[in-house]
């Protein structure tokens, strides 16, 4: 398992009853987890003094009862600043699992030593980008959520990235790889963290299982000659890490290199065990 274990500003404290307690910085703040099927004493008091808690609904969705927690605040992770806030579904703006990634990013991006152009679907908040930027990448930053977009620029300039090479696009993620085909550009690296299900800015459907093998098809026809790497990411429940494996080796064959999968996970502070949290297939050829 590729663990996310160089924070400093997070940490899963405790998890138990379909619920994990974690420390943002200095605030504590309880939410769902579908993995956390485990029903342990709840004994840490952070359960009993956290800022804020996000309670599922039985009728789907949920909502956030906030005892004392400021609307926005930071947290950093090695040189990079990201702004925090709560809003729908559970989330705040970062998945921290993903670190481990963005690591691996960098570190391939620094070794390199050449320009490396990347290009980063499904966006987000920016954890990648800006990780991939500060190792010296070029950055196509795409999500179809102008908000999200705006909250990654937001990070950027917070982490002193705010002039990086980064082109930050609105769009669909599907739409504009199909375009960049058309206008013959190349990127040297890809990541993709795409949800489970989703709707582009027009209203497109995603549904993972049905879409990513095609995406990927046209994801192969971006790469440069000389690829660098290409990162998947899926949270979708019973997409294995060796189905990413299968997906990768079946579209990236011409290049050789060499294919892993791995789950992702976050230690969990107060027992020492491990939290899963997805998984991810890495293709790299240097």
């Amino acid at each position: 398992m590729w663990l996310a274990d160089q924070w400093s500003d997070y940490e899963v404290i405790d998890c138990s009853k379909g619920e994990k307690l974690e420390r943002w910085g200095n605030y504590i703040l309880v939410r769902p987890d579908p993995q956390v099927i485990w029903d342990t004493p709840k004994t840490e008091k952070g359960w009993r003094k956290r800022n804020a808690h996000y309670h599922r609904s039985s009728k789907g969705g949920g909502e956030w009862e906030f005892f004392d927690l400021p609307k926005q605040w930071s947290v950093r992770y090695r040189n990079l600043t990201f702004q925090l806030k709560p809003f729908h579904f559970k989330h705040t703006g970062l998945f921290p699992e993903q670190a481990v990634n963005w690591d691996w990013c960098a570190e391939k991006i620094k070794k390199a030593r050449r320009p490396v152009k990347l290009l980063n679907l499904f966006a987000y908040t920016g954890g990648a980008t800006l990780s991939a930027a500060s190792a010296g990448a070029s950055v196509t930053h795409v999500d179809a959520s102008k908000g999200m977009v705006t909250w990654a620029k937001e990070n950027a300039i917070a982490s002193g990235l705010g002039e990086a090479k980064i082109r930050w696009l609105v769009d669909d993620c599907v739409k504009f790889a199909e375009r960049e085909i058309r206008r013959g550009n190349r990127y040297d690296a890809i990541i993709m963290d795409p949800p489970s299900y989703g709707r582009g800015p027009k209203g497109e459907i995603w549904k993972m299982e049905e879409s990513i093998h095609s995406f990927l098809k046209l994801c192969g026809q971006l790469l440069s000659d000389h690829p660098l790497f290409v990162l998947i990411n899926s949270y979708t429940t019973g997409l294995q890490p060796a189905v990413l494996a299968y997906l990768l080796g079946t579209e990236l064959k011409k290049y050789g290199g060499r294919i892993t999968a791995d789950e992702v996970g976050l230690p969990v502070s107060s027992t020492g065990l491990i939290l899963p949290c997805g998984a991810s297939g890495r293709f790299e050829l240097e």
